[in-house]
């Protein structure tokens, strides 16, 4: 590992607004601020929104500044990732976003029905090979359906072209509301100020003549979510 890593978790270890549980803790178990977040650790009564696989948080932090009277949870597993988005909200005093490293698989370990309103996944592994494994798989969004409020939100934004498509065929699939669509954000237009929030990723891409896509859909919490027939397998 590292020297600069090492050096990243060690001030990560300092952040009041990380949460690093360990795998012990949460594997089959509750994690002790699950159906408790707003009041035991945001001080408040405010919806919540998670951002799954967040990186370096861009997007939870952007999101914490825009609505200030929201909370913001950004996820993800690699601590050398969460520390850009985790100082930048000290830096900022931001309080209204936090950020907690474990495994996506576990995630239904943190949070109790109705808690979380909204997920945002930006620019996540599409699991070319091993489709139940994406994040907006069946497999996971009956993970998420347990936690999230009756017509939750559900937004990707990914460069994969792949990994969009094949969203949106589950979305139509299983009868979600679609509300936006594109494979192309900036070039139709309807790149507004949320979704002109760049990942150090999406910089990347774009710079490499790549097109950002999104779509944004209701979650039905009432139905059990099956995977799309055909190539999608």
């Amino acid at each position: 590992m590292s020297k600069g890593k090492l050096v990243k978790f060690a001030e990560t270890e300092t952040f009041k607004n990380v949460l690093q549980p360990q795998f012990d803790e949460v594997f089959k178990n509750d994690f002790k601020l699950k159906g408790k977040w707003c009041g035991d650790c945001f001080s408040n009564s405010n919806k919540i929104t998670l951002e799954l696989g967040c990186g370096k948080g861009e997007y939870s932090v952007g999101l914490a500044r825009m609505f200030p009277g929201r909370n913001f949870i950004g996820v993800d597993i690699k601590g050398s990732r969460i520390w850009k988005g985790a100082k930048e909200a000290l830096e900022s005093k931001l309080e209204n976003v936090v950020f907690l490293r474990t495994r996506i698989e576990l995630i239904g370990s943190f949070f109790a029905e109705g808690e979380v309103e909204e997920i945002w996944f930006t620019f996540p592994d599409p699991q070319l090979k091993k489709p139940l494994k994406r994040l907006t798989s069946s497999r996971f969004l009956n993970t998420y359906r347990k936690f999230t409020v009756p017509g939750a939100w559900i937004n990707l934004k990914t460069d994969n072209t792949l990994l969009y498509q094949y969203t949106k065929a589950l979305a139509e699939h299983n009868g979600y509301q679609v509300a936006i669509a594109s494979d192309d954000i900036y070039g139709s237009g309807i790149a507004d100020e949320i979704l002109s929030i760049k990942t150090f990723y999406e910089k990347n891409w774009l710079k490499e003549g790549l097109r950002s896509h999104y779509i944004r859909f209701r979650l039905n919490t009432e139905k059990y979510a099956e995977e799309p027939p055909g190539e999608w397998r």
